[in-house]
């Protein structure tokens, strides 16, 4: 058995390569401490979620690196790295994990620009006369 628990996570351009060790209960994103790359409380929050959920907060370290997309994508990936890493860890916790949707890919990314277009929608502007 291997040392570590590993999980993938992904949300519309953002991928987390989620490792959970046994130790403390310390968070380490891209070499940084939690707060230090996500500043903001509510992001923070989501990335504990799954931990939250699991009482499984203070029982292991999480190690995790992410690179792509926004600030917001980028929690959202790493909390789907750290619910499948959970899964591999216990696979006993896979329905309350599946209950708060925290398995499920988030499949929204941005819709591609079309042609003849001003974006993915939006059309340019039409005069009658």
């Amino acid at each position: 058995m291997s040392d570590f628990f590993y999980g993938t996570g992904k949300r519309k351009n953002s991928v987390a390569r989620t490792r959970l060790y046994p130790g403390k209960g310390e968070i380490v994103v891209n070499g940084r401490a939690l707060e230090e790359y996500f500043p903001r409380a509510t992001l923070q929050m989501v990335i504990q979620q799954p931990l939250n959920l699991t009482k499984t907060i203070g029982k292991y370290d999480v190690r995790v690196n992410v690179d792509g997309g926004g600030i917001s994508g980028q929690a959202q990936a790493v909390r789907h790295g750290i619910s499948r890493a959970l899964l591999e860890l216990d696979p006993e916790l896979r329905p309350a994990l599946k209950k708060a949707g925290f398995l499920t890919r988030d499949a929204r990314v941005k819709e591609r620009k079309k042609y003849g277009q001003r974006s993915a929608r939006a059309r340019f502007q039409y005069s009658k006369r």
